[in-house]
């Protein structure tokens, strides 16, 4: 997580160096849609690499749980971030459908972007590795606006051809703007993950019911209830009552929760995991949690292409 941070730091930083001087050459509105990027992407990235370090310190006195939601307030900084160099872009993209200006040496910006691609690539691929070892929320977020990046750089190669060898100006401010739009998107999709586990969302319906598979599986296990689930950073807290026969010693009931805890943290190695064991049968007061409201959010997920049914 260190190294992909500080890699993401420095390539943000070596492209900022040769999209400035291209936009200089260039006079692009769509190049410089593409510098402010790399600009904010450098401060992001570099906002990220402090968040992941103090995320990685070991739980202290003051912090029992860790200090892992500084990833997500790493995340948040981003969407602010993307959303702020979007803004931009929109106005001067707008500025130049007014008054549309020349691109020039169109041939050194299209190599300037495809030597980002390039890089890019090889950043987002590292940073793919990195987020599927340790589900890191920080890299996850900073990964996904340098997929967009890619997006982004193809575009400003289109609207640099079309300018540069077809004469068609437009072109320029239009994907300018079209870019900015998808920033938009990618800084709301940014700031929802990271809400999600500042709000302490349940984990995915899916690895609830493989939780709840993992418990049953054990024979001596009645059935469990009041399971709850969040993640913080790259930890995952699972909590669950476990129903086991009123007959059993205190000693073998202690053997039994102690076995199910290591089958769920060889599914779940970054888990922390609390059992209370709890007599088969006898009847408790369960807190009843109503359903997802199926509202606004539910748009808001689709919208920004985020799962329908995470619970």
């Amino acid at each position: 997580m260190r190294l992909a941070t500080t890699l993401a730091v420095g390539v943000a930083l070596l492209l900022v160096v040769v999209k400035v001087g291209a936009w200089w050459l260039t006079n692009s509105v769509s190049l410089l849609s593409s510098l402010i990027d790399s600009l904010l992407d450098f401060g992001a990235s570099l906002a990220n690499l402090f968040a992941v370090r103090h995320a990685l310190q070991p739980a202290d006195y003051e912090h029992r749980f860790g200090h892992g939601k500084a990833e997500s307030l790493a995340g948040l900084g981003q969407a602010a971030f993307v959303a702020g160099s979007a803004v931009f872009l929109l106005i001067e993209a707008s500025h130049r459908l007014v008054h549309p200006k020349a691109v020039l040496h169109g041939e050194v910006g299209i190599a300037v972007m495809a030597f980002a691609i390039v890089v890019t690539v090889a950043l987002v691929f590292f940073q793919r590795y990195v987020v599927r070892k340790t589900g890191s929320v920080a890299i996850g977020a900073d990964s996904l606006h340098y997929k967009g990046d890619i997006l982004l750089n193809g575009s400003v190669i289109l609207a640099l051809v079309l300018s540069s060898n077809f004469h068609f100006g437009l072109a320029d401010p239009i994907f300018g703007a079209a870019i900015a739009l998808y920033l938009l998107r990618t800084a709301g999709k940014i700031a929802f993950l990271s809400v999600d586990q500042l709000m302490d969302r349940e984990l995915a319906e899916e690895d609830r019911e493989r939780i709840r598979n993992l418990v049953r599986a054990h024979p001596e296990v009645g059935d469990l209830h009041d399971l709850r689930t969040r993640k913080s950073g790259t930890t995952v807290f699972i909590q669950f009552h476990l129903e086991l026969d009123g007959s059993m010693t205190l000693r073998h009931a202690h053997e039994v929760s102690e076995a199910v805890e290591k089958k769920i943290a060889e599914a779940y190695p970054e888990a922390e995991i609390l059992i209370h064991e709890d007599p088969e049968g006898v009847m408790e007061y369960r807190p009843y949690y109503p359903p997802p409201r199926q509202g606004p959010s539910r748009w808001l997920q689709v919208l920004l292409g985020l799962p329908e049914n995470r619970s």
